[in-house]
Parts: structure tokens; C-alpha cells; sequence
């Protein structure tokens, strides 16, 4: 009777301790849905949101200026501009790409063909385009200018689906556009800490954003800046995935120890 029990007794420990390893390789349901608390907002609060605000030229931003004159053959002369290589990815999440623009010097200045440098760091790319036009405007007669990023990049790395570095075509970006290019979070994703690093005039800032919760919208890291990086941390389910191997390995220990243990009960 006593060396039965001592069996069961480490039968069960076994089985315990496989239910223990499988119990923690599971994903909650409740962690993977977005802005589950959605239906209990006031539609007010949503409506008083941070609004985007346009992100500003700072030095290394390459613009893409074209200016449109009269004469076309003086708009090919003002719009000469050098290939400028940009580091990361595109929308189409190539390796790299060259981006034709004009650099932003370390004073934050850009040379334009016959119109010489023009200061832009600290504007918005309106505001840009306002100052290049009244510049222009000295030499032209109703110029068009038209003024964007060329290389508005963000990055997005950890549990996504396709990691990267995207170069976008336009201002207004949120995590969640950010995301979609990456191919959303895989089902490992911590959805609830999502970690965002900005850097603004060389000093680094960091935010964590809860996907699950509507509050992300009031968050002034909803909207991306330029050279943003977001980081999707592992969940435990991918902890424990990645240490598949150990816990096997533990398993057979297990075993091995259970039947070494009911054999020397055995012949006592």
C-alpha cells in the first residue's frame, strides 16, 4: 500500500508539473482584442482626443522640393538635386532605398540652385513651402512650390510580423497605420506595453502604449514623429515557446528521477 501511493504520489507531481508547462505556453483571449473598453467611452472623450500636430524639419531630414515657374526650363534648374542615400525600407519593405532631395545640413539649412540656403530646421513642411515660395517669388512670378519628407521613416521591431524600417509617403501616421505596414502583431505581441523611443533635439523620450485600452488615443505618441521606433515586447507564451527545448529536457529529468525513485521504493 505505502509503495503505491509513493507511486501515485510522483505520478501526479508529473502530471502537475506537464499541466504547469502547457498552462504557460496558452495566450489569454482577454490580452489579443484591441480597445476592449471601446463600448464603455464616453464618445466625448474620443472627440476630445490629441489632435496630430505636423512634425517639424529637424537637421539629416531629406526634403523633396519641386518648384513649378512660367518657364519650365528654369523649374528644371532650381529643382537639380543630388541622390541622397536613406537608410531602411520603403512601404514595399525593400532592404534599402535612394531617395533624390535636399539634405538638412547640421544649421539646418538647405541649398537650393540660384536661390542659395534657405533655413528650414524648427518649420513645419508648410511652413517651408511658404518660406521657398516667398524666396522664390523674387526671381518668379507666381511660383508653385510643392514640399514633403523624403525619407519620413519609422521603425518597427520585436512581435510583428514584418519587422522593418518604413519609409512613408505621408505626415500623418499613427501606431496603428505603423503597425498595419508591419503586418500586425503576431500572437505573441504584448499588446498591453508597447514601447514607442522619439528622439527629440537629441534627447531621447519614451512612451508605452496599451493597445487594449482607448486611452491610446488621448497619447501624444499616437501620432509618429519622424525616426520613431516602436518595440513589441514578447509576451510569456513566446518565452516559454523559445524555451521549448528546456522545458522538454526538464520532462525527461522528471521522468528519469520519477522512475529511479519508484525503483529504489521498490526494493527497499
Amino acid at each position: 500500500m505505502i509503495k503505491i501511493k509513493f507511486s501515485n504520489r510522483n505520478s501526479l507531481l508529473f502530471l502537475l508539473f506537464v499541466v504547469m508547462a502547457l498552462n504557460s505556453s496558452c495566450v489569454s483571449n482577454k490580452k489579443i482584442a484591441y480597445f476592449q473598453d471601446i463600448q464603455d467611452v464616453n464618445q466625448a472623450k474620443l472627440e476630445n482626443a490629441i489632435a496630430f500636430s505636423e512634425p517639424v524639419i529637424q537637421s539629416d531630414d531629406i526634403l523633396s522640393v519641386n518648384i513649378f515657374t512660367l518657364s519650365p526650363q528654369s523649374g528644371v534648374i532650381i529643382n537639380q538635386a543630388a541622390n541622397t542615400p536613406a537608410l531602411g525600407g520603403n512601404t514595399n519593405n525593400s532592404a534599402s532605398s535612394q531617395n533624390t532631395g535636399f539634405l538638412v545640413d547640421k544649421n539646418g539649412e538647405i541649398e537650393l540652385s540660384l536661390i542659395g540656403k534657405i533655413k528650414v530646421a524648427g518649420l513645419t513642411t508648410y511652413q517651408a513651402r511658404e518660406l521657398i515660395r516667398d524666396k522664390v517669388s523674387q526671381f518668379y512670378k507666381e511660383p508653385n512650390v510643392q514640399l514633403r519628407f523624403s525619407n519620413f521613416k519609422v521603425s518597427v521591431l520585436g512581435e510583428v510580423n514584418t519587422p522593418s524600417a518604413y519609409t512613408l509617403p505621408n505626415e500623418k501616421v499613427s501606431i496603428l497605420d505603423a503597425l498595419s505596414l508591419a503586418g500586425d502583431l503576431t500572437i505573441y505581441g504584448k499588446r498591453e506595453n508597447v514601447l514607442i523611443v522619439r528622439d527629440n533635439n537629441g534627447k531621447k523620450e519614451f512612451a508605452r502604449l496599451n493597445l487594449n485600452s482607448s486611452e491610446i488615443f488621448n497619447s501624444p505618441f499616437y501620432y509618429l514623429k519622424q525616426n520613431d521606433v516602436i518595440y513589441v515586447e514578447p509576451n510569456k507564451a513566446r518565452v516559454s515557446a523559445n524555451n521549448a527545448a528546456q522545458v522538454q529536457t526538464l520532462g525527461i529529468i522528471t521522468s528519469i528521477v520519477s522512475v529511479l525513485v519508484l525503483a529504489i521504493s521498490l526494493f527497499k
